[in-house]
């Protein structure tokens, strides 16, 4: 899958991610980057992005590299978010920026599916601001859940 067909691919099935104009700067097995632009009807009080838009964000990029890891099995099994985590470090000012990377390597959790099993692997995403500062750390428990 390329990059513009994996932000669509979620624009189109997450209507959420969609509404918060997220940028897709980087969709691939290894690692998702997402943008979530400074736009003054998604601050908190501070002025900052709200805590739920960072939240979708994060969410987001893990979703993308969820996505790019496994699109391949996606005839055979649905990817579902299990949990999910959020710590907020500092304050967040204007655009953010998420990084996500697999927790698992993604042949393991193939072989585990191919081996009948409902793989469950983590995905972390770091927030980040303009200034590089980590503004958020996220982690997400993912399964593929077999279609039979």
């Amino acid at each position: 899958m390329t990059t513009p067909t994996i932000g669509k691919m979620l624009d189109d099935t997450v209507p959420m991610a969609h509404t918060l104009n997220l940028k897709y700067l980087e969709t691939s097995p290894e690692r998702a980057v997402l943008q979530l632009p400074d736009q003054p009807a998604y601050h908190n009080h501070l002025g900052g992005p709200h805590a739920g838009a960072m939240f979708t964000l994060a969410e987001s990029a893990s979703g993308c590299i969820v996505l790019a890891a496994f699109g391949a099995q996606l005839s055979r099994a649905v990817p579902l978010a299990v949990s999910a985590e959020i710590a907020y470090k500092k304050l967040a000012m204007g655009e953010v920026t998420a990084t996500a990377v697999l927790g698992r390597p993604a042949a393991e959790v193939v072989a585990e599916l191919d081996a009948g099993g409902r793989p469950e692997f983590p995905v972390t995403v770091e927030i980040t601001r303009a200034d590089g500062a980590v503004t958020g750390v996220m982690t997400v428990t993912w399964t593929l859940r077999p279609n039979s």
